[in-house]
């Protein structure tokens, strides 16, 4: 499955300042395909999370087009656009986003309950053996790692089988051996044929990648900030 990005880009208005536009991405063409690891590296502020909140169907482009194997996602009506999103693209979203009143197997499962959807009780527990929190199911977030926290963001994003991985700052908040950790799973996931996008700032992110990018101030750069690839 090929997830394409085709001269998007995305201005807001700054309403302190009347009509003055903000180019947060500025015309970007981008192609990801099953069975590689892409990185997007840049500083807070550049762009990074705007554009992959646009790949993942969650941001409208100001202009362009985000194709899902040909479909243009922004053309589809809502209803259509929700539901080819959460069958195809899995995001991990910055930042700790468990329901802290389900407990870890809840939260897992959380995407399928919304969407009145039932799992075998077997895919469930390999992908959490595979993601070393197969005993943890009946825990509460509060008394996870941060580690344990991030792996379970992955989990839920994949329960659905997406052919497609988005993360943004999956690391931002874990120290150097679970960042580690977090990498090497989703490089696993990538070998598997899935595509997976990653957006971080962590300055060692590049070696795990098949596509190393670079973002600032909006503008999207092959290889890291010193032009490597």
């Amino acid at each position: 499955m090929i997830l394409q990005a085709q001269q998007i880009r995305k201005e807001f208005i700054r309403e302190s300042r009347g009509t003055n536009c903000f180019q947060a991405v500025q015309e970007t063409n981008l192609t990801l395909s099953g069975g590689t690891l892409t990185i997007l590296m840049g500083r807070s502020g550049s762009g990074k999370s705007t554009l992959l909140n646009m790949l993942a169907g969650l941001l409208e482009p100001t202009s362009g087009k985000i194709l899902l194997d040909g479909t243009d996602l922004y053309g589809l009506p809502d209803k259509e656009l929700s539901r080819l999103r959460n069958q195809k693209i899995g995001v991990i979203p910055q930042g700790q986003t468990a329901l802290h009143s389900l407990n870890v197997l809840e939260n897992i499962l959380l995407p399928c309950t919304l969407y009145g959807e039932t799992v075998e009780n077997s895919a469930v527990m390999e992908l959490l053996e595979r993601l070393e929190i197969a005993g943890l199911q009946t825990a509460m977030p509060s008394e996870l790692s941060g580690g344990e926290l991030r792996r379970m963001a992955i989990a839920r994003a994949l329960i659905r089988k997406p052919d497609i991985l988005l993360a943004d700052e999956p690391t931002s908040d874990l120290d150097d051996v679970n960042t580690a950790v977090v990498f090497d799973i989703l490089r696993q996931f990538a070998s598997e044929g899935k595509s997976v996008f990653v957006v971080t700032h962590e300055n060692d992110a590049g070696k795990y990648a098949d596509r190393l990018f670079h973002m600032d101030g909006g503008i999207l750069r092959t290889g890291d900030e010193s032009g490597n690839c």
